[in-house]
């Protein structure tokens, strides 16, 4: 089960990474401001937080996972209602519903992997 959960939390976190990697490319989003520099650092950091989630299946690689998805849908959040760094996204924007659900599939699935696999060893 653990490392299903592994697989599907680093999948959405792939996946979220490579619709920032769109956003950045096609739509302009690299032409913004500093919001512009974190979207290709989003993809960057996201795509080896998912390789590491896969490859190396350590509760911190998942912890650092579900930490990392949590921020990004709270940048999102934070964008979208008082605006980030001078820009405020939309919900309308492009992949922006499947990107936060994605997200937040990364959190729920990472963090299960965490609890799941904490539970046993702290039994020992």
């Amino acid at each position: 089960m653990v490392v299903v959960l592994n697989l599907v939390g680093a999948l959405a976190i792939a996946t979220s990474s490579y619709l920032h990697f769109r956003l950045w490319d096609g739509f302009g989003y690299r032409n913004i401001p500093t919001v512009g520099k974190l979207f290709i650092v989003q993809v960057v950091v996201g795509a080896a937080l998912a390789l590491a989630v896969v490859v190396l299946r350590r509760v911190g690689c998942a912890l650092a996972g579900a930490g990392f998805a949590a921020a990004t849908a709270a940048g999102f959040l934070i964008s979208v209602t008082h605006g980030l760094f001078g820009f405020r996204d939309t919900w309308a924007a492009p992949f922006a519903s499947v990107a936060f659900v994605l997200e937040v599939v990364g959190v729920v699935t990472l963090c299960l992997v965490v609890v799941l696999s904490t539970r046993g060893t702290s039994a020992r």
